[in-house]
């Protein structure tokens, strides 16, 4: 059995360890709650931006030629990984890792993957991977705004554009809850019009100026930029949201071990005590000559 000093030492490295989790989790609550806000500001834009999109395209008979919604054969493929810049978030990240080699097995042999990872853990996972990196951006989330966004955003709509990429998508988590992050694999581009927008396209008829054309080219590019600076803000919201679970959850089991140890404390200084009544006896009988 542990001795007195080692258990209270324990005790110590416990309480310390809690302040701790307690700390980060008040952190991270306040953080949450900036990011669940824009977050949830975005949202509503982002949909409605889409579904206009979407309904001019529809009604456009050039929208065939939109750059960005052109299929060619898929040769070279970009993942864009986001996590975060640190850990102690449960399995937010691991979650998003495991998602892109998954993805990467189903591309399958025969296809040039390149990867733009959002995030250090991302990054410092994926530049040992063997695969194309590009190490411009994985620090986005130091001074998140849409103009940082909107860089990565560039990228990869310009290598779509010019033919460096074939597909791009996006992996990242989305934000339900504090507690629920749901990993989505979507595909930005080459863009496709999501189903449920169709049936809504022909209900609407705008009046464009200066043309049809002409919107959609200023629409597509604004629209797509939204669309992955949507996906960051989902990913940083998620990440304070992980981080605040994981703290809780930290917390709580720091408690419960609290209270094993202290009841280890207790029992160790009784057994103590008692080997010492029990010395200070059989040496009063040792000198009384019994």
């Amino acid at each position: 059995m542990a001795n007195l000093k080692e258990v209270k030492q324990r005790i110590n490295s416990v309480i310390s360890t809690q302040q701790i989790t307690k700390a980060m989790k008040m952190v991270s609550a306040a953080k949450l709650r900036r990011a669940q806000e824009k977050i949830v500001q975005m949202r509503p834009y982002s949909q409605k931006l889409t579904t206009i999109l979407n309904n001019v395209s529809a009604a456009s008979e050039g929208a065939s030629d939109i750059v960005y919604a052109t299929k060619r054969e898929t040769k070279k493929v970009l993942l864009v990984p986001i996590t975060s810049d640190k850990g102690l978030c449960g399995a937010f990240n691991t979650n998003i890792i495991k998602a892109t080699n998954a993805a990467i097995q189903q591309q399958g042999s025969g296809k040039e993957i390149h990867l733009l990872p959002l995030g250090k853990k991302a990054f410092e996972y994926f530049k040992k991977s063997g695969h194309q990196v590009v190490d411009s951006y994985y620090g986005i989330f130091q001074d998140l705004n849409f103009d940082v966004a909107k860089e990565a955003a560039l990228f990869a709509m310009n290598g779509f554009a010019s033919g460096n990429y074939d597909q791009v998508v996006l992996i990242f988590n989305e934000f339900k809850n504090v507690a629920t992050q749901i990993v989505q694999v979507e595909q930005f581009l080459p863009m496709a019009p999501k189903v449920e927008q169709e049936v809504k396209q022909v209900e609407t008829d705008y009046i464009l100026e200066p043309s049809r054309n002409y919107i959609i080219e200023e629409l597509v590019p604004t629209s797509l930029k939204i669309q992955f600076y949507k996906a960051v803000l989902e990913s940083n919201a998620s990440e304070h949201g992980a981080r605040m679970t994981a703290m809780d959850k930290a917390t709580e089991n720091a408690g419960e071990l609290l209270k094993e140890l202290k009841l280890m404390y207790n029992r160790t200084r009784q057994a103590a005590i008692t080997n010492e009544i029990l010395e200070i006896v059989a040496g009063a009988n040792a000198l009384a000559g019994k």
